[in-house]
């Protein structure tokens, strides 16, 4: 049995705007990890969506930024077409925006600690889901 992937393409990093914040530093280990055993297999097409004028990353940040740390430009990305909470994205994608960060690149100095990670970015997230919630008169 043959396993279905959406049709990928190659995008330049420096055109994917980033939806999150921070990356874990535990996280980028560990993928540094999978990427010295396996080579750039291991930094697989990822899932991008247009949200307003950007191309964003849905998922992947830290696989994306380990690709940029070893002076990769390009990726194999994916659209998105899964049912998520675009409302929450294009939150997060303006939190991002109005802290600078428009590109891979810019994560890279906002590695932090898995702990730092939970706190500033999970924990971030599960309150806009709860505010969203709040907003839309779910329980």
């Amino acid at each position: 049995m043959t396993e279905s992937h959406p049709p990928t393409f190659i995008m330049k990093l420096e055109a994917i705007q980033p939806s999150q914040l921070y990356v874990s530093a535990g996280k980028l280990g560990r993928i540094n990890e999978e990427i010295a055993a396996d080579g750039n297999r291991a930094i697989q097409p990822l899932p991008v969506r247009q949200i307003g004028d950007h191309v964003v990353l849905t998922d992947g940040h830290t696989r994306v930024l380990a690709a940029h740390l070893r002076g990769m430009t390009e990726i194999q990305v994916w659209w998105d077409e899964d049912d998520m909470d675009w409302d929450a994205y294009e939150i997060c994608v303006g939190w991002c925006r109005e802290e600078g960060i428009q590109t891979i690149a810019d994560l890279k100095d906002r590695v932090v600690e898995p702990p730092d990670y939970q706190c500033l970015w999970l924990d971030r997230c599960g309150r806009l889901h709860e505010e969203l919630k709040m907003r839309r008169g779910k329980d």
